[in-house]
């Protein structure tokens, strides 16, 4: 009897996911996705910011330096790297409206606030080009 369950159960299985391929069809066959090849990136420095620390009851902590690289298409490094005064002014123009003091003392920066705010900027100023900012360096000053 064990032997005559195990059998019908298989059979069972086996035939319920033959009638599911049959009606839904294979995944390769409902979804073709087409990959087309990325294009290569490049990381365009922009040199050293100095951004205000600014707590969130709008007091001034401090200052901080940071070191951030730009993800960009290769073919567009240089046209990024020509409007990076474009991207500083953005950056200076939000840093010290976005409270991103962190820590006890609110001397720190929150570096996901700055992100944002690094990402915001290059939105408005670089377009759609950037990919991706990566702050590879953050000090007090």
């Amino acid at each position: 009897m064990p032997i005559l369950l195990i059998l019908g159960g298989t059979a069972g299985g086996a035939g319920g996911g033959f009638a599911v391929l049959k009606v839904m069809g294979t995944p390769s066959a409902k979804a073709k996705v087409t990959h087309e090849p990325e294009e290569p990136t490049a990381f365009v420095p922009t040199g050293a910011i100095l951004a205000p620390i600014v707590a969130n009851d709008g007091r001034l902590s401090g200052y901080a330096s940071f070191e951030v690289q730009l993800e960009v298409p290769a073919s567009k490094a240089t046209e990024v790297t020509g409007k990076l005064p474009l991207f500083l002014n953005a950056v200076n123009m939000r840093t010290y409206r976005a409270p991103m003091a962190a820590g006890p003392d609110n001397v720190l920066p929150d570096l996901k606030v700055f992100r944002g705010v690094l990402m915001e900027a290059a939105r408005e100023s670089l377009g759609s080009d950037v990919k991706n900012a990566a702050v590879t360096n953050a000090a007090p000053s």
